[in-house]
């Protein structure tokens, strides 16, 4: 299959790239590249044919003769989706809605959403389905449930939208994210032997690895079209939801010598939801997710200890996004609306 996936040299792309060209699939990346400063490890990134360009230009004769759309390309996280609500907003809903638009256009069957379960936001610890309703509390969240709701306006019988909301990612990748829970728990333990929650450890989380998150999209790529046509999948696995506080004890239990602390000003987080991931695998028995906390945890403890992590990498703009962001567009390397400056 033809497929042209969007933000390739992100988090997850980069490591969903390489299993979909085991998979055999002939792949095309587009990406703005705002990351290209932040290469963790020494690995390098998996090669494709490709485009650097914003996903706000994309054109029809960008994804004309391709079968499917992967879209992952959006800004991805909270913090970062504070800093300008405005340019999350035309990144995230616009540029989505308006290359779905073109994909459709351009003849591509196939549109995988990359949506999360953000879009549940604050809805408590019984188990919810994707039945439940959405109760978003940030800009990134409320992106999420726009773009659902506009691009299954596009569904038709040569055009299937699919959504699948992810659960709050983790794992190893060379576009490494510190901003996630797992990933920064261990980050800290690591480096400064403290296990350092900044919320009182109570909301409910479910938590995927990148890697079955890639997995989930393949089975989806990979089905008939009248079977995911319009529909919505939770990504992870039931069992893997969990209170911030437990986390932090998988990785007490992981990282030696370390402790749990709470930062002075520890509350509550709005964010809590308790996610039930089952419809997928039954829906698609493709989908065999493969990871849980404690071998991921392991994981990214290796990988830290490897390549000798230090906390003013991933609490400073090396890693952390909203500050490598905020310092690009001090330098001038990129402008206010997050384009590169020629």
């Amino acid at each position: 299959m033809k497929v042209l996936i969007t933000g390739h040299k992100g988090y997850i792309g980069t490591i969903m790239t390489p299993m979909l060209l085991k998979h055999g699939h002939e792949l095309h990346g587009i990406d703005s590249d705002l990351y290209r400063e932040c290469t963790f490890g020494n690995n390098g990134l998996p090669q494709i044919s490709e485009t650097i360009k914003d996903v706000r230009d994309i054109e029809v004769e960008d994804l004309r003769g391709f079968d499917a759309v992967i879209h992952l390309a959006a800004l991805s996280n909270d913090p970062l989706g504070d800093l300008n609500p405005e340019i999350t907003h035309e990144i995230n809903y616009k540029a989505t809605i308006r290359t779905a638009e073109i994909a459709k256009k351009a003849g591509v069957n196939k549109f995988l959403f990359s949506s999360s379960c953000s879009y549940y936001g604050a809805s408590g610890e019984n188990l919810i389905d994707e039945s439940a309703k959405c109760n978003p509390v940030t800009p990134y969240g409320v992106s999420k449930v726009e773009s659902e709701n506009a691009l299954k306006e596009l569904a038709d019988d040569n055009f299937a939208p699919t959504f699948l909301r992810s659960a709050t990612a983790y794992g190893m990748s060379p576009r490494l994210r510190f901003d996630l829970v797992l990933n920064n728990l261990v980050a800290w333990a690591v480096t400064t032997g403290k296990v350092y929650l900044k919320s009182d450890g109570s909301p409910w989380r479910p938590i995927v690895h990148i890697a079955d998150i890639s997995r989930a999209f393949i089975s989806v790529l990979h089905a008939p079209l009248d079977e995911v046509r319009n529909m919505a999948f939770n990504v992870g696995l039931s069992d893997e939801n969990y209170q911030i506080r437990d986390l932090a004890e998988i990785v007490k239990e992981t990282v030696p010598d370390c402790k749990v602390s709470f930062a002075t000003d520890a509350g509550p987080d709005k964010r809590c939801y308790r996610v039930d991931c089952s419809f997928l695998p039954k829906t698609l028995p493709e989908f065999k997710p493969e990871w849980n906390a404690r071998k991921g945890a392991h994981e990214l403890y290796e990988a830290y200890s490897r390549y000798g992590l230090e906390l003013e990498e991933f609490e400073g703009a090396k890693y952390k996004r909203i500050d490598h962001i905020k310092m690009l567009i001090d330098s001038g390397k990129l402008s206010p609306d997050l384009r590169w400056q020629k």
